[in-house]
C-alpha cells in the first residue's frame, strides 16, 4: 500500500493541528512544514491539501486571506472561532485512532486473547 493512501485520512487534522500552531499559512508553507516536521518521510502534495482546505472552508472552519508577497498573489489560511474547537475535536480524534493502531501493531497484541 502507498503511504499517500494512509496520509489521505489524516489530512483534515494535521491541516488544522498546523493552522491551531500559527496564525494563518498559504498551502506551499503547509507542506514544507510537514516534510520539515516529519524529516521528508511525508511529503504532502497540493492535489491533497486543496481540495481538504476548500473543504473545510466550505465547512466554515477555515477562512481565507489574500495578500500579495513578492508579487504573488497568495492566500492565507486561518481558523474560524468553529475552525478551533473542530481542530481540537478531529486532533483528538486522531490521537485516539493512532492508540488504537498501536495497540493493534504491538506484537503482542494477540496473545492476551490466547487462553492456557
Amino acid at each position: 500500500m502507498n503511504k499517500n493512501n494512509l496520509i489521505k485520512g489524516t489530512l483534515s487534522p494535521i491541516i488544522l493541528k498546523l493552522l491551531s500552531e500559527n496564525k494563518r499559512m498559504y498551502g506551499y508553507e503547509i507542506t514544507q512544514k510537514v516534510k520539515k516536521i516529519t524529516d521528508g518521510k511525508v511529503e504532502l502534495t497540493f492535489g491533497a491539501i486543496y481540495p481538504v482546505l476548500h473543504k473545510l472552508e466550505k465547512e466554515g472552519v477555515v477562512k481565507t486571506e489574500s495578500a500579495v508577497a513578492n508579487n504573488r498573489n497568495r492566500i492565507y489560511y486561518s481558523l474560524t472561532e468553529k475552525g478551533r474547537s473542530t481542530a481540537a475535536e478531529r486532533i483528538a480524534e486522531l490521537k485516539e485512532f493512532l492508540e488504537a493502531m498501536k495497540i493493534i501493531l504491538n506484537p503482542n497484541y494477540g496473545l492476551q486473547y490466547i487462553r492456557p
